[in-house]
């Protein structure tokens, strides 16, 4: 028979913080408010609703330390159902209650869900993410308002402290999501966030080296160092689905070799259900965000990023499109030491693109030019792009002024339909021309046709702002005020687009959008100044235009690939 858990001691009390009364007046009068609130969305669980009142108490010590600002000692330790809860109590005190949640139901999956080896990482973020949300909404109901001053308590500076200090010790997906955000527009995080956010890109925690030799040992055999004259043990980078180790062929060639984490790629799942979980009891996510589909699309690309087979095609498919492209580079395959969890590839010259700031100006906006051409080829020309837009991806070597590309896990195909009306989104946003961006984006079903007119011309506003650097003649400064001015612009028009979107964007705007806006961020970040209409034409032109008499479709920039445009652009 199993023993049941050891009941944790109760908590003691927190030490009484400097200047401040031990015990927050009203805080006991909120949280009861919270509890009878949240409690009716819970139907007639009487299990849950005595979960609930049996959690206040344990909530009062740690809120008076997250009132006061401080870090939450380790005084829960139950499970993530405790975070949801008081996600729940949070979402309670900024609105009206929310059975269409089935908050009940919620609730008991927490409890039931077997959690993979990541359920105790979840748990700490739902607790802290849980907790952070309730002390800033308790906060704001102390001070007699009724609505937070962010749109999201989950979108504190706190709660993003909280979340980057638990997914740091994370691996798959939910390192991964937080990765993207640190790289997401300007206009969608404030830029305190961001700063915050960004330490995930350079703080996930390797794994112990016996741990990657057995992957290796099971993946290429026991004889796999034979092939090798040296092996550093000790990881140069490590992600979200894998590490990378420095190594050295027979032949005295530097190679790179990426591991994936064991049991990365069955987490993958769980790990978006309970991502989801969390965002579905977040109090103040609009309505139009559809969170669900988001996710589902970062779930079905993570789980073929863990196919490293299918990322050596893809590496070998865009050295082939790329040729002797005179700026890019890709690294080749080591087929003998790859397979589905390892891959072995050249070793990149150069170092982190994000480094490039010091450079001279000429030299920035020759980098950034050369990022927009690449990323409009990507579209539509190959109609094949790797969409992961991390700047440890692109290495620049100033020797030679190239860029090495690395990492083609996250990589994806767009149909010709779907090129055939973006490319004239974009064209119609150079214009100015509004009725075509209208009727463009219904053909892309980013509007259903159904929309009130304040949200037509609020989304016709948003196009019309990104276009702007394809929309004269002169070269955009991405660094400039023009810049931050498209940034300020988008991110005033995305809330009240979100509350009002009846539905989700096409699925392969996900990928698309974090690519083009981590080359916009990419040239924001470096200061370059790009003249976005010429490349922009240039490929508009040949996209439309006939082959060539060899067969083959003229690439804007010199570069030979696949992949043509043919014929008259659709009215």
């Amino acid at each position: 028979m199993e023993r049941a858990p050891p009941t944790p001691p109760a908590a003691p009390p927190p030490p009484p913080l400097p200047g401040t009364p031990g015990t927050p007046p009203g805080l006991g009068r909120v949280l009861r408010e919270a509890l009878e609130r949240a409690g009716e969305a819970l139907g007639e669980d009487g299990g849950l609703r005595e979960l609930l009142k049996r959690r206040r108490d344990s909530f009062q010590g740690p809120l008076k330390w997250l009132l006061f600002h401080r870090p939450v000692p380790p005084l829960i330790q139950d499970g993530p159902q405790c975070g949801l809860v008081a996600l729940a109590m949070a979402g309670a005190l900024l609105g009206p209650p929310r059975p269409q949640l089935g908050l009940g139901a919620l609730l008991e999956t927490a409890r039931a869900r077997g959690y993979t080896r990541h359920g105790e990482m979840f748990s700490g973020v739902a607790l802290q993410l849980g907790l952070g949300a309730l002390a800033k909404a308790a906060r704001t109901r102390l001070r007699g308002q009724e609505r937070p001053r962010a749109p999201s308590p989950l979108l504190s500076e706190a709660s993003a402290e909280r979340l980057v200090a638990a997914l740091s010790r994370a691996r798959g997906a939910a390192l991964k999501l937080g990765q993207l955000l640190s790289m997401a527009d300007p206009a969608l995080l404030p830029p305190q966030l961001q700063r915050i956010l960004e330490r995930l890109r350079h703080h996930a925690e390797p794994m112990p080296g016996w741990q990657s030799f057995a992957v290796l040992d099971e993946e290429l055999g026991p004889g796999w160092r034979d092939q090798l004259q040296e092996f550093q043990e000790f990881p140069v980078a490590a992600a979200s689905l894998g590490q990378v180790h420095r190594a050295r062929l027979r032949s005295g060639a530097d190679v790179a070799i990426k591991i994936q984490y064991p049991g990365v790629a069955l987490s993958i799942g769980s790990d978006i259900e309970n991502l989801l979980t969390l965002l579905s009891l977040s109090p103040g996510l609009p309505k139009g965000l559809f969170p669900a589909h988001s996710l589902r699309a970062l779930q079905r690309e993570l789980e073929l990023e863990c196919d490293y087979e299918r990322e050596a095609a893809s590496a070998n498919r865009f050295r082939s499109l790329l040729g002797s492209d005179p700026f890019f580079r890709v690294p080749a395959v080591v087929a003998p030491l790859s397979s589905r969890r390892v891959l072995c590839t050249e070793w990149g010259r150069g170092e982190a693109l994000e480094r490039g700031k010091s450079l001279p100006q000429e030299r920035r906006d020759q980098i950034c030019s050369q990022l927009l051409r690449l990323c409009l080829l990507e579209l539509f020309q190959f109609r094949f792009m790797q969409t992961d837009p991390n700047w440890a991806n692109f290495l620049y070597d100033p020797q030679s002024h190239t860029v090495t590309l690395l990492d083609f896990g996250a990589t994806r195909e767009f149909e010709r339909e779907f090129t055939d009306h973006y490319i004239e989104v974009i064209q119609a946003a150079a214009e100015r021309d509004e009725e075509k961006i209208l009727r463009k984006s219904q053909d892309l079903k980013f509007l259903t046709g159904f929309e009130s007119q304040a949200l037509q011309s609020l989304h016709v506003q948003a196009v019309l702002l990104l276009g702007e650097p394809f929309g004269g003649p002169q070269p955009w400064d991405f660094g400039a005020l023009g810049g931050q001015r498209t940034a300020r612009g988008v991110r005033g028009l995305l809330p009240q687009i979100l509350r009002g979107r009846l539905g989700p964007p096409p699925e392969p705007s996900y990928a698309l959008h974090r690519k083009l806006g981590g080359v916009f961020l990419a040239c924001a970040r470096l200061g370059g100044r790009v003249h976005c209409r010429d490349i922009f034409q240039e490929i508009y032109e040949s996209y439309w235009g006939p082959q060539n008499p060899l067969g083959d479709p003229k690439i804007p920039g010199g570069a030979p690939g696949a992949g043509r445009g043919e014929g008259e652009p659709p009215r």
